[in-house]
This record gives structure tokens, sequence and C-alpha cells, in this order.
């Protein structure tokens, strides 16, 4: 089985999972990702067409990719979900208004264009509830904020935190939390975080553990996550204890024997500081970093090197009093036979266990936390060991 087979099993299973575990009504919604699908601003999109619990994704808004199937632009199997050239194409082509109209591209900026503004404002014309991950709020823009009332829409600010009076500042009461608490960080951003922390998370709880994944960003909140905070929006003073108090909730409510965080950015990447805080508001147990090998420099800044794995390890483990317990690999530019190496190399070069969530069979991912965490394997589902 090639590698781009293996990746489209992996993202079919994670869909089909998303669609046995939805807990309510799902919405339909068009998610808007113009020059940028498939590509690594186009993350939230990306990420919402492999995986959505919330949204029922009909179609990608993107000219320069319109005719394609959506999943074949991500490198996977079809997935009858249309790249199409506008809304109104969008909308032609699924035969009826979706529910929600997504802004799934993650500028730099975080920031609309004018353009973008009245390709908003022409969806809630529409009757379109709209989704904004973006940094810039739009309800409270009193353009938006009138037309969605004229229209009696919603317009859900994906990253807009809760008033300065009730954010929450550190405790120390994580260490109340008695179950492994496993961050998944990276080298990068971009690299696949969400998703291997996505992966990770089902591929627990289908062997039988009962896993919590807790979202940081806006991707994984629109998709759904249960728990979940937009880390890079938080004032910085609450932001380990805005996490902290989310993992709280979430051990609490849910019993879980394992939780599993979703990290931002990169711990050595002087652009981002989110990874600090989730090292520590969780004080996680373990990491598991995830890699890019053939990645030359670091998204949107060339001039900077890429980090090698070891190097990355050797800061998250001196910044934070936890331990590395394995990597994985994003195979973006990679074959097959070259994600085989590096697995090969990387074991021996760094002594742990080395895998690639898309395109390498999950239980790997289960052998990896089970081998750092002894004490979980007699929970595991008698048929699945």
């Amino acid at each position: 089985m090639s590698l781009s087979q293996r990746a489209a099993v992996a993202s079919a299973q994670l869909t089909n999972h998303d669609h046995a575990a939805e807990h309510e009504p799902v919405q339909t919604a068009v998610v808007y990702c113009e020059a940028n699908f498939g590509a690594i601003d186009g993350k939230t999109a990306n990420g919402l067409v492999r995986h959505s619990q919330k949204y029922k994704i009909l179609a990608v808004i993107d000219s320069e990719k319109a005719g394609l199937d959506s999943g074949e632009v991500l490198g996977e199997a079809p997935n009858a979900i249309p790249v199409c050239r506008n809304l109104a194409d969008a909308i032609a082509h699924v035969g009826s208004r979706p529910d929600s109209f997504i802004f799934g591209v993650a500028p730099a900026s975080g920031m609309l264009s004018s353009h973008e503004r009245g390709l908003v404002l022409e969806a809630i014309d529409l009757g379109m509830n709209i989704v904004n991950g973006l940094h810039e709020f739009l309800s409270d823009d009193p353009v938006f904020a009138a037309a969605s009332a004229a229209k009696n829409v919603q317009i859900l600010d994906i990253r807009k935190p809760r008033a300065k009076k009730d954010l929450r500042s550190f405790s120390g009461r994580i260490t109340d939390v008695t179950c492994p608490r496993i961050a998944v960080l990276g080298t990068d951003c971009a690299i696949g975080k969400r998703t291997t922390a996505t992966i990770l998370t089902r591929a627990l709880c289908d062997h039988g553990l009962k896993a919590v994944m807790v979202g940081t960003g806006q991707t994984g909140l629109i998709q759904g996550a249960r728990y979940g905070v937009a880390l890079d929006a938080i004032p910085s003073q609450f932001c380990a204890g805005e996490l902290e108090a989310t993992i709280i909730e979430a051990f609490e409510n849910e019993n879980p024997d394992v939780i599993i965080i979703e990290g931002q950015g990169a711990l050595s990447h002087p652009a981002y500081s989110t990874s600090s805080f989730i090292l520590r508001g969780s004080c996680p147990d373990a990491v598991v970093l995830q890699h890019a090998p053939e990645r030359t420099h670091r998204c949107d800044f060339e001039q900077m090197a890429m980090p090698l794995p070891a190097t990355e390890i050797n800061l998250i483990q001196t910044f934070s009093d936890t331990k590395v317990i394995g990597l994985t690999i994003n195979h973006e530019n990679m074959t097959d036979d070259d994600v085989d190496l590096a697995i090969t190399l990387y074991e021996l070069e760094l002594g742990i266990p080395a895998t690639d969530s898309l395109s390498r069979p999950p239980e790997r991912l289960v052998e990896m936390v089970i081998s750092a965490f002894p004490g979980l394997e007699e929970k595991l589902s008698a048929g699945a060991r």
C-alpha cells in the first residue's frame, strides 16, 4: 500500500468515527479557503475536510482548485466534497443553502481583507451563520453585527476569550489530575500536531481506554472539540490558568484514563509563545513530538532553519519536568520508503519509538503510550491486545 493510500485509510477511519460519535445535530457548512486549500495557511479548511464532528462540510471555496475533489487535493482518497469557484458556485453545486459559512484560512495577519469582508456580508445576506477563527472578532464590528441581526443569523468568533473578569489564573490544581497528561508538540507551526493528537486520542479509545483531547487552537474548536481554549487569543497572564482549568474540567467531567493536549507552534520558535504556556498550564507527564524531516525552514520564515528533533527534545525536557516518549512524522515531500528510513534512523538516534500517524497503523501510537505508561495496559480491551 502506498503512502497516500495509507493516509487515505487513516483519514477515512477518522471521518467515519466522527459521524458515529456525534452528540448533537450536525450543521451543514461550506469552507472558504481561497488560494490556500491544501497549503499551510489553509490548515483550518484542511483539518475540517479531514475531520469534523460539529459540521458536515459540503464544499470548499478556492477558485484556483475549482473542479477538484478536496480529498484528492490533500493527497488522500476522493471524499465527494468538491472545491468550488465561489460561494454561488458552492450553493449551486450542493443544491441548498448551507447552515454556516466557515472562514477556513489562517493568514499570519489574522485579519479579513476588504474583499473577504464583502464575501462574509454576502453569506450573512443569504442567511448563513458565520464561523470565524481569526483574531478579528466580527461580532464586535458594527457592520457585521447589524447585518447578522437583520438576518437573524449568528456570528461565532471562535478565538474570542471570555471576559477578563472571568479569566482564570494558574492555581496548581493541575496536580489533582491523576491520569497521564500527554502533550503533542512540534518542531514548527502547521506541522500536524492537531491531526496527530486527534488520531492518538481515537486510537486509545478504540483500544478500550477513555481518552479525551483538549484543543488549544481555533481549528480543533471548530471541528467540535468538547474541551479547549484558543490559547493564542488569551492574555498571557491567564494562558496557563485557562488551560489548566480546561484540563481539570475534562478530568472531573469525563474521568478519563488519558488526556491528550494539542500543541501550538514550537517551543524553539521565536514567533510563538503558546508552546511554553501549554507546558506550564498542562504540566504534561509526557510529550509526543511531531516533526517534518523534509521541511528545510520554518513556515513563513525562510531564514530560519528547522531544528533537529534531538535539539527540540532537549529544549522541551530542560524547560519542563517532562519526558518526550515518541516522535511522529509529517510525511510532506516524502515517499513511503523515505518514511520507513526516517522511522528507523530516528529510533536509533533518539532511543524512542517513532511513527507516522497518518500512514502507519494507529496501534503504533497506542504502543508508544503503553510503553511510557505500562499501568494503562490492563485497561486495554482484551480484543485489542
